[in-house]
């Protein structure tokens, strides 16, 4: 199957997520966002179709065939068992997808560092709370997540290189993206708590190095962050 993933260009956002699954696995995909012509034209014009029945709120979302998915972690909880990258039984998908829903929500942490206030207004224009907010992030928030990865990682029965069993999961190549996107966005702050983290900062190592990642990771495909997307770097926020 060939799949469609419809999300903004120019910014790796929300869709990076999905797009490592996609490469780690090999999979047939397109990425409209990139297309040639005006990807962001296609994208509005799906998420305004008056005749779409079950429209998306907003990218990220993914076609397979008939079926529209919206939303990083349903979106990987779709893909998951089709691409290979979560086990089979049961319970142990659910706790995959935990750990998926849990780093979504660090992300949106990660996002209202530099929008404390609304998406709507510039960066500029909540320089103040934004530090505050990032104060916070550092201080309290980035400990606790990385310090919460690094405890499932170690805690792993079947040792401490994947989050989940013996295997990659997504939500390895998910905790690899915001370490990535951390280490962009704080490069100070990451720096002083990473020596506190050694199994997650082992496992953006690993993931970095799988065939199919890296070499995504040395293409066009790979988009740069930048400070129009989740991860930006404001030298002024990275205390």
């Amino acid at each position: 199957m060939r799949y469609e993933l419809y999300y903004w260009p120019g910014i790796p956002g929300r869709g990076e997520f999905i797009r490592l699954a996609l490469e780690e696995a090999g999979a047939d995909y397109l990425d409209i966002g990139q297309s040639p012509g005006n990807g962001v034209s296609a994208i509005s014009a799906y998420l305004d179709d008056p005749q779409a029945s079950r429209p998306p709120f907003a990218p990220p979302f993914l076609k397979a065939g008939d079926i529209v998915v919206s939303h990083v972690a349903n979106i990987l909880q779709f893909l998951g068992p089709r691409l290979g990258l979560v086990p089979d039984d049961e319970s142990t998908r659910f706790w995959v997808q935990g750990l998926q829903l849990t780093l979504c929500d660090w992300l949106l942490e990660v996002h209202d560092v530099h929008h404390p206030i609304g998406a709507s207004l510039y960066y500029e224009q909540q320089r103040a709370e934004a530090r505050r907010r990032a104060s916070l992030l550092i201080g309290e928030r980035l400990p606790k997540f990385l310090g919460y990865f690094e405890h499932v990682l170690s805690s792993n029965p079947q040792g401490d290189t994947w989050l989940v069993g013996d295997s990659l999961t997504y939500a390895d190549l998910s905790l690899f993206q915001m370490v990535a996107g951390l280490r962009y966005a704080f490069p100070q702050a990451m720096q002083r708590l990473e020596p506190e983290i050694p199994e997650v900062s082992a496992l953006a190592v690993r993931v970095a190095e799988r065939p199919n990642i890296a070499a995504y990771l040395a293409s066009g495909r790979r988009q740069s962050f930048n400070e129009q997307g989740i991860f930006r770097h404001y030298p002024e926020l990275d205390g």
